[in-house]
């Protein structure tokens, strides 16, 4: 591409002394900078070909570290670059998660996948038009000002019939050219070259509705999945796991499997699999082995039914504690306490929320083909780049010589059990010799995942005479979080890991809400508990769809409407008058206002069908969500059913609307399973929750009747996340909902119809 080609002294002037080869970096300038700079395996952020390329056919393709959780994150990263280089949105293809084509933006976490992962492919695409216009301004011998582009074709403004496309420009050929990287990997990662991107005034694609081309493939089971995936000479892998946990194998007698061709058992530590050359037999396998395990007590003392009590009793451990989602701040509850004890009268309530299960429609699946030094994986895991790290270590591999390709799953938000199978694959094909196709099993996916923790929220608030709030205390006490690190970027966070003698790490989190809510002397913290089992746990906890969030927004919301009622005011009206961000106090209005939301203070409710009206607020992701809800309670069976839901939503600059509903939407359903009926059940020695009758999940019943989306879109505002906000408000809105229709208020999720009937008998 010699039309794009700087001299090194333009290269210096644009890079800030930093050489910059098509896929790689020169060490030059500041050495102190570069000292900085961290490692990069791959495709380096700071070469513009690492983001755009252009075919000879002008076929833009954009890299993305990113993955997509069933968003359509792949559309919506074409729309931005096709404005950005004026070309039409179907000219445009866009990769995902491919550790050999894109540097480690973060994967899939905390709604990034727009606001954070967004910017350098907006900022890449945006230097490549500036260069290829200018390259076209050399061709066409006028000034670059005096071209305009249209549909991927530079023309002259005062005589469009001179021109010339993006192909001939490129001919197929990479950017040589740089970008400033700043130095960061994961979500934060940026890159930016000399061009300002557009402003969004100038958009003519994003902030447009396009509707998603996979859905189809989806529909017709055209879709390629990871559980798809069939290298040559594939061996099919099945684990083995204790009845108890803790147990670890004695004895394996191998003689138990010897019916079954080809059959063959593995052990190491604590992990035992079966490999075989069909998928059929590895199950029989896995199903006929016969192994010895230790005898070991339950560790899980008293099961589900003393799961609070636990908590309660238990001694906090989080003295070494990770400064996320609020993290461990400084606290002093003395003033506080104070207010609270001079107030004319205290509300307090405790808020329970039980352990869940990411509960994947299909569980985990990992292909691996290791051979020699290096290895292929294939997986459907949220963070590719941190899979392939921790598998070069759990291997002893160099990180180079490992390649993950991000496939499309069942979905999951969250650390699930996505990145344990692809550890297993690799472990497996290492010792055989052979591509693995390691596919766990209904029971594993819901019983060996790591779970979101349960917790306990306490609450208490003080009133003046006046029915003004003196003091509020928000305390959040559960199980940890971090038990296993969000990321699969090293084996001892996986299961196989610690099995394998990879001691899990010791690092502490929970939450705490961080909405603008104004009250005097208020003060929050969290601790967190002592996990049951230490490694290799069926209940090792860790990020589920916006972490500890639903907990933490649980308590608050909830404990806000008590305080209103205890106040004599109407929740709406209460949050309104202890908001103090606007664009809060606007999503708030605008679903109560889309619900036809009437003032209300506590009452009693009657009859055997009650219907009331709740409402919840969460702001985060640079996002704010209202939901509000309308439910019908049955007396007589316990049974909630969410009739309406309307949702505020404000995620800045929306790049597709369509995106942002279908967002929406299933937040809802999720959001509704999880507050009625999501829930990890356990005895002593096990988890008892295996399928989906012992782990309950929304169905087509329990669709609602109406749904409205009421969609705020602030162009001059950055883009937000889309993913999470909403979701949070459930457990909340709905439990206001129950409460105002029933005068009964539930302090715990899920709102399973057994525990509400009891309550409301």
């Amino acid at each position: 591409m010699n039309d794009l080609t700087l001299t090194r002294r333009e290269f210096l002037q644009a890079a800030g002394a930093l050489v910059v080869q098509a896929s790689g970096l020169l060490a030059m300038g500041d050495a102190a900078a570069q000292a900085a700079a961290p490692v990069i395996v791959g495709p380096h952020p700071s070469a513009l070909d690492t983001w755009v390329r252009i075919a000879a056919d002008g076929m833009v393709t954009v890299n993305s570290g990113k993955m997509d959780c069933g968003q359509g994150l792949d559309l919506a990263y074409a729309q931005i670059v096709a404005d950005e280089l004026d070309v039409a949105l179907d000219r445009v293809q866009v990769t995902l998660g491919d550790t050999r084509l894109s540097p480690n933006q973060g994967g899939g976490s905390g709604s990034t996948g727009l606001r954070m992962g967004a910017r350098p492919l907006r900022n890449a695409a945006a230097e490549a038009r500036r260069l290829l216009v200018e390259s076209a301004a050399a061709r066409l011998s006028v000034a670059a000002d005096a071209l305009d582009v249209d549909n991927g074709r530079v023309f002259v403004k005062a005589d469009p019939a001179r021109g010339v496309t993006y192909a001939e420009l490129v001919g197929g050929r990479n950017f040589a050219a740089p970008l400033k990287w700043n130095n960061a990997v994961g979500n934060g990662m940026d890159a930016v070259g000399q061009a300002r991107p557009k402003d969004p005034s100038q958009y003519k694609i994003v902030g447009k509705g396009f509707k998603r081309k996979d859905i189809a493939d989806k529909v017709m089971a055209r879709e390629h999945y990871t559980a798809h995936i069939r290298p040559a000479n594939l061996l099919h892998a099945r684990a083995v796991r204790p009845a108890v946990a803790g147990a670890q194998p004695l004895a394996v007698d191998a003689a138990s499997i010897a019916g079954i061709a080809g059959a063959k058992h593995f052990v190491k530590g604590g992990f035992v699999a079966v490999v075989a050359e069909t998928e059929w037999d590895a199950i029989r396998a896995s199903r006929a082995l016969k192994v010895t395990w230790s005898d070991v007590q339950g560790p899980f003392a008293g099961g589900e039914d003393k799961v609070f009590d636990y908590i309660r009793a238990a001694r906090p451990t989080a003295a070494n504690a990770i400064p996320m989602f609020g993290g461990k701040k400084d606290f002093d509850p003395k003033p506080t306490l104070d207010a609270l004890a001079a107030s004319k009268k205290v509300v307090e309530a405790d808020y329970e929320c039980a352990f869940q299960s990411h509960a994947r429609i299909a569980p985990s699946c990992g292909v691996a083909d290791v051979r020699g030094d290096k290895a292929e994986i294939w997986a459907d895991t949220q963070k590719p780049h941190f899979l392939r790290d921790g598998i070069a270590k759990f291997l002893g591999l160099q990180v180079a010589n490992v390649q993950v390709k991000w496939m499309h799953g069942a979905g999951s938000y969250g650390r699930s059990d996505a990145d344990e199978a692809p550890y297993e694959a690799a472990l497996l094909s290492r010792e055989f010799g052979r591509p693995v196709r390691m596919q766990w099993s209904r029971e594993e996916g819901t019983a060996w995942d790591p779970k979101a923790p349960a917790g306990i929220i306490s609450m208490k608030a003080g009133l003046d005479e006046a029915g003004n709030v003196t003091g509020w205390l928000f305390k959040a006490k559960g199980f940890n979080g971090w038990d296993v690190r969000f990321t699969g970027e090293s084996p001892e966070h996986t299961l196989v890991g610690m099995l394998t003698g990879h001691r899990k790490w010791n690092a502490y989190n929970f939450n705490t809400p961080e909405e603008s809510y104004r009250f005097p002397k208020h003060v929050h913290w969290w601790e967190t508990v002592p996990p049951y089992l230490q490694e290799a746990s069926p209940m090792r906890t860790a990020h589920l769809r916006a972490p500890q969030e639903m907990q933490t927004r649980f308590g608050q919301e909830c404990f806000i409407d008590e305080v209103a009622a205890a106040a004599g005011m109407d929740p709406v009206a209460f949050r309104l008058k202890h908001l103090t961000d606007e664009r809060e106090i606007a999503v708030v209005k605008a679903a109560a206002e889309k619900m036809g939301w009437q003032p209300r203070t506590a009452r009693a409710g009657g009859g055997k069908l009650m219907t009331g009206r709740g409402i919840a607020l969460h702001s985060g992701y640079q996002s704010y969500a209202a939901v509000a809800c309308e439910v019908e309670v049955n007396k007589s069976t316990g049974r909630i059913w969410v009739k309406k839901v309307v949702i505020g939503h404000d995620c800045g600059m929306m790049v597709n609307p369509i995106g942002v509903r279908a967002a929406l939407e299933g937040q809802i359903m999720q959001g509704i399973s999880r507050a009625l009926y999501e829930e990890v059940h356990f005895d002593d020695k096990r988890v008892t929750s295996v399928d989906w009758q012992t782990y309950r999940i929304a169905s087509m019943d329990d669709m609602p009747a109406e749904v409205e989306l009421v969609l705020i879109n602030r162009p001059d505002k950055p883009i937000g996340g889309a993913g999470e906000p909403a979701i949070v408000c459930f457990p909340a809105a709905i439990a206001n909902a129950v409460a105002d229709a029933t005068g009964v208020r539930i302090r715990r999720y899920p709102m399973v119809p057994e525990r509400v009937k009891k309550l409301l008998a």
